[in-house]
């Protein structure tokens, strides 16, 4: 029999803290959503108040005497600072840590007011079966969503804001996508259209009439599928008219946008978190003041904290350190966004001055290397987070782009690109629309090497239908003149 022995064994297990998760909380949160979370603070921390007419750097000065190391009872506000010192650890030592995010927690740091797409997937993946790299691989997916539940970024920008230390390969992140996909609704985090639907015929059970047939119409014809051209599909599909129209049924049944039944966002007016002004011969970012709440500790309070004891003084030493949490966070917030915002504008200053055509490729690591960031903190400083420019207001996710190749060996934005086929189309001659094979070949007079598939992908993209549609749309407006 074997005798018992005692072994050692070393994991590592990263965990966030609690201001640290508050931190990035607070930077992936809109505008509204930052003074909604402000509010809940304010009303259940007696400590933390508003400033009336003031910004949050002139607030801060009101704490000043609490920030030289001043005690509290039997706590100092030095004692306070020391499990996470804004000042002495660095803005970049800091900013590199959220990379973690993904570990765990992550649930719990992603509320919202409403039940968003965001949410619900979420909640999904934390009743899931995911070990705990898939749950992280899962959780940066969702984050790389649109409004309507489509994917916007690329296997490999995914994996690039994993954390280092998780060594996925682009296969784990592919397999976890695809069960994404299956998570509900069916269908989310495809890349276009066609994809959703082949994922939703997919989960169908395998008896299904007519549904080989759908996933085949939908990977090869579904552009045939928007003009409803039974001919032409019963042509290339060699089936039979009934066949043709009850997969045609099946795919219409289907959604779309598999996003769009949480599409709840409340109409609200867009109001920018960061100005851009040109000042002599460069481009400068500022902050919405709107953005910089003014926030102060209540006096009555500290004094109170100076003279209790037990129970209370425990009580207001908690709320103490929550409120000088939410302070620095806010103002790391702040700075991040800043930073962020300032590296967009140096890269895409001739967009401001030359407009969409003069857009560069832009990705999150080519910020995340500029300022010396992870890539998911670059992401959440720019989600849903709006900038005001001389050009109109933007998201700021709106100046990244992926690059289309030149046959110079350069790059172009596919935001350039986009806005060379709206031209293209625009001027097109009414009596011969032309084909997305015209557009591309157009294209490559100039230098740009767009394949017809990825033409026909910016034009959907554009809202603009095909050939044939602005064909009879055409001859319609023709009719009525």
């Amino acid at each position: 029999m074997a005798e018992p022995s005692l072994q050692l064994r070393l994991a590592q297990k990263l965990a966030l803290a609690p201001q640290l998760q508050q931190a990035i909380r607070l930077l992936q949160l809109n505008r509204i959503e930052l003074r909604e979370y402000i509010q809940e603070v304010l009303d259940s921390n007696p400590i933390l108040e508003r400033t009336e007419g003031e910004s949050g750097a002139e607030s801060g000065a009101e704490s000043s005497e609490l920030e030289q190391g001043e005690s509290v009872g039997d706590i100092s506000t030095e004692e306070l600072s020391t499990d996470w010192e804004m000042d002495s650890l660095g803005n970049e030592q800091w900013m590199e840590t959220p990379s973690y995010e993904s570990f765990q927690g992550e649930t719990q740091i992603a509320d919202s007011s409403d039940d968003s797409l965001l949410d619900h997937l979420l909640w999904q993946i934390n009743l899931a079966h995911f070990s705990e790299v898939a749950s992280a691989i899962a959780q940066a997916i969702v984050y790389g969503l649109d409004e309507e539940g489509f994917l916007q970024e690329s296997i490999q920008e995914i994996r690039a804001s994993l954390a280092p230390e998780l060594l996925v390969a682009e296969d784990e992140v592919l397999a976890v996508l695809h069960r994404v996909q299956r998570l509900e609704p069916v269908g989310v985090a495809t890349r276009d259209t066609a994809e959703c639907i082949r994922v939703q015929l997919s989960a169908l059970p395998s008896d299904t009439p007519s549904r080989d047939l759908a996933h085949r119409i939908a990977r090869d014809y579904l552009d045939l599928v928007a003009n409803y051209d039974l001919d032409e599909l019963r042509k290339r599909t060699g089936a039979s008219d009934v066949a043709v129209h009850e997969a045609l049924e099946l795919i219409q049944s289907l959604e779309p946008r598999p996003g769009s039944r949480y599409d709840n966002r409340r109409d609200e007016y867009l109001v920018p978190d960061i100005y851009v002004t040109r000042v002599e011969d460069e481009w400068r970012v500022t902050l919405n003041p709107e953005n910089e709440p003014g926030l102060k500790l209540n006096s009555y309070y500290i004094d109170l904290l100076r003279k209790s004891g037990g129970s209370d003084a425990d009580y207001l030493r908690g709320r103490l350190q929550e409120a000088r949490w939410l302070m620095s966070s806010l103002e790391l917030r702040n700075r991040t966004l800043m930073r962020v915002s300032q590296a967009i504008i140096d890269i895409q200053q001739d967009f401001l001055e030359q407009g969409e055509m003069a857009m560069k490729p832009l990705v999150l690591k080519d910020i995340s290397e500029e300022i010396g960031v992870h890539e998911s903190t670059v992401s959440r400083a720019t989600t849903r987070k709006y900038m005001l420019t001389p050009r109109g207001l933007f998201e700021l996710k709106y100046f990244f782009s992926s690059h289309v190749r030149t046959d110079r060996g350069g790059t172009v934005s596919a935001t350039a690109v986009k806005a060379r086929l709206q031209v293209l189309l625009e001027n097109e001659p009414a009596e011969k629309p032309l084909s997305d094979q015209d557009l591309s070949d157009l294209l490559k007079q100039t230098g740009i090497l767009v394949a017809r598939r990825t033409v026909a992908k910016y034009r959907e993209a554009l809202g603009i239908g095909s050939s044939s549609e602005r064909r009879r749309l055409y001859r319609r407006r023709a009719d009525l003149t």
